[in-house]
């Protein structure tokens, strides 16, 4: 797609409030230069951060959707406005896809720097397909033709969708065939100049494609299996396509958003307490991941120790309070274990789907992120106040978990179970579970202060010698257990993609996108908490796409908001189907 000299202007004007055009020369405009003048490097490593960027600013509305991060209204309706969108509608397309499009224009025009134009065309067709998740139709074609497409119309989500295989099939032919990494490894912040990593993952994302399109696409099994068999598609961890935070606090802020949100010295948001359930109350153990998630900032609650201006639970004021006849019916229908107030009374308080009561003074009881993925602090029983100014835990050295390796095996589990591919679903299972906790783990012990692995948290009563926070790291036998807990439930399942989507749900921390489609696809986890308000709960609809974002709609003459209700192109799935 040829880039014009003009296009930071053109999507100023078509998505963002600009001044008066007669106050800027567009001749000479310093945020538009002309392809001579660009320096390829420079843009690489700007299209890098953009595209992490947009992926970070999906994470709040999906996250809170489905459950991950608490919603704090008692409707959907109110909780994601227009508005709510503006900042990630600005990082996709004035930002990263102006820098992605110049440096593949640049690749075309000079007939260099190929690599890194696909690269830069896999994260496109990444950023393309996540929109139309998210909004369903968008701009695309007219976009970016500068001030002849004022009000670029919308093109067709099938169509982009295909739009995004092209750019990946693209990207792939160059990959597999030439070696033109510009001072290799350098710009690259993601593989270090691996162009096989990058043709692994261009691969991985048509599977993903095929995998969503499967309701709607009767060869998706077929188009998957080819590329299973090809065997170039992520598998390992050592290949996850994850961008790294580092722990510089200014100049520039180089942390992992999720430490700048409970780490400094704000109150954070809520956990979600169905999220923290599913790891720490619906099974017999308690999930190896669950230290490295979340950290706890207090040891317990109990009716003696709870005060009743720290707490507003809808139903009741405290968790301990009795819930009024009938009040619960809603949530006990689906599962009388489902959590109510709290996740669990050893310190994991969070807040329930849809709870828009107002908010009290609670910050230091609230769970925050953990070491991972945001390089948060690890639950070492320590039970700290994290407001200490960014000076906790790995002080933010984190990574942005776009697609990890046992996501692989957790769709490839899904295809196998409802679109033929042939594989073993039970055994990628397995493997999947395996590995999100191993990676997990590893990546957190990585990080992790060794101060905080030497805690010393308890005397051993026979032999008088310290026990140190590292026992608290789980042990090879601990996954094997948890492993085995998750294959029997599977066995006994009538339901067995449950069971799968439920464990791919509990790996996705960090990452809201693949949830939010995860659950418009499957209806999974079928547990999952309803809003808890009875009322919303009976009246309000799970948005099946997002608003569009205000200032695009109302700067562009070719658009009309939408309804929530509206489904995107691959969501075949009746109304009503998800809460």
């Amino acid at each position: 797609m040829k880039l014009f000299k003009y296009i930071f202007l053109s999507v100023s004007v078509i998505l963002l409030s600009c001044n008066d055009l007669t106050d800027l020369d567009i001749n000479t405009n310093p945020n538009a230069p002309s392809l001579d003048q660009t320096e390829p490097n420079f843009l690489f490593n700007r299209v890098q951060l953009s595209f992490a960027d947009v992926f970070n600013d999906t994470w709040s509305a999906t996250s809170r959707a489905t459950r991950q991060r608490a919603m704090t209204s008692f409707f959907y309706n109110t909780t994601f406005s227009a508005e709510s969108f503006d900042n990630l509608w600005f990082s996709a397309y004035s930002n990263f896809f102006l820098d992605a499009n110049t440096l593949i224009s640049l690749s075309e025009e000079r007939g260099a720097n190929q690599i890194e134009a696909s690269a830069a065309k896999v994260m496109s067709s990444y950023i393309l397909t996540t929109l139309v998740d998210l909004f369903g139709s968008v701009p695309y074609s007219d976009a970016f033709q500068g001030t002849d497409a004022i009000s670029p119309a919308l093109d067709g989500q099938e169509a982009l969708y295909a739009e995004a295989i092209r750019l990946l099939d693209d990207a792939i032919s160059v990959f597999d065939s030439q070696d033109d990494f510009v001072n290799p490894g350098s710009g690259d912040l993601f593989y270090g100049g691996d162009q096989a990593a990058w043709s692994r993952l261009a691969n991985t994302l048509k599977l993903r494609i095929y995998n969503n399109t499967r309701l709607v696409d009767g060869e998706a099994g077929s188009k998957a299996k080819a590329i299973i068999d090809s065997g170039n598609f992520i598998s390992d961890d050592g290949q996850d396509f994850a961008f790294k935070y580092g722990t510089e606090r200014t100049n520039p802020d180089s942390r992992h958003p999720f430490y700048e949100d409970d780490y400094e010295a704000d109150d954070s948001g809520y956990m979600n307490n169905y999220y923290m359930w599913l790891l720490v109350g619906e099974k017999p153990t308690v999930d190896p991941r669950t230290r490295f998630y979340f950290y706890r900032q207090v040891s317990s609650f109990s009716e003696s120790s709870i005060d009743a201006n720290d707490w507003d639970c809808v139903l009741t004021n405290t968790p301990f309070d009795p819930i009024p006849p009938g009040q619960f019916d809603h949530i006990s229908s689906i599962d009388p274990d489902l959590p109510f107030c709290i996740a669990s009374a050893d310190g994991y308080m969070g807040r329930d789907h849809g709870n828009g009561q107002g908010i009290p003074p609670d910050g230091p009881l609230r769970v925050e992120y953990g070491v991972y993925p945001g390089g948060g602090a690890y639950d070492n029983n320590s039970f700290t106040f994290t407001q200490t100014g960014g000076t906790l835990g790995a002080l933010g050295e984190g990574i942005a978990p776009i697609w990890m390796a046992p996501f692989t095996d957790f769709i490839r589990a899904e295809l196998a179970l409802e679109a033929g591919t042939g594989e073993d679903a039970r055994e990628l299972l397995a493997s999947a579970v395996s590995k999100s906790i191993n990676s997990v783990s590893s990546f957190a012990q990585a990080i992790i202060p060794a101060s905080d692995l030497n805690r010393v948290i308890a005397t051993d009563p026979v032999t008088m010698e310290d026990i140190l926070a590292s026992s608290l790291i789980p042990t090879d036998e601990d996954v094997q257990a948890y492993v085995d807990y998750v294959l029997a439930e599977y066995d006994a399942a009538s339901d067995k993609l449950d069971v799968v989507m439920k464990e791919y749900y509990i790996a996705m921390w960090g990452n809201g996108v693949e949830s939010y489609n995860m659950y418009r696809r499957t209806g999974k986890p079928g547990n999952m908490q309803p809003l808890v308000d009875p009322q919303a709960a009976s009246t309000a609809s799970f948005p099946r796409l997002f608003l569009y974002p205000n200032n695009f709609v109302s700067r562009n003459s070719n658009v009309s908001q939408r309804e929530t209700t509206e489904q995107v192109f691959w969501d075949t799935n009746p109304a009503g189907f998800i809460r």
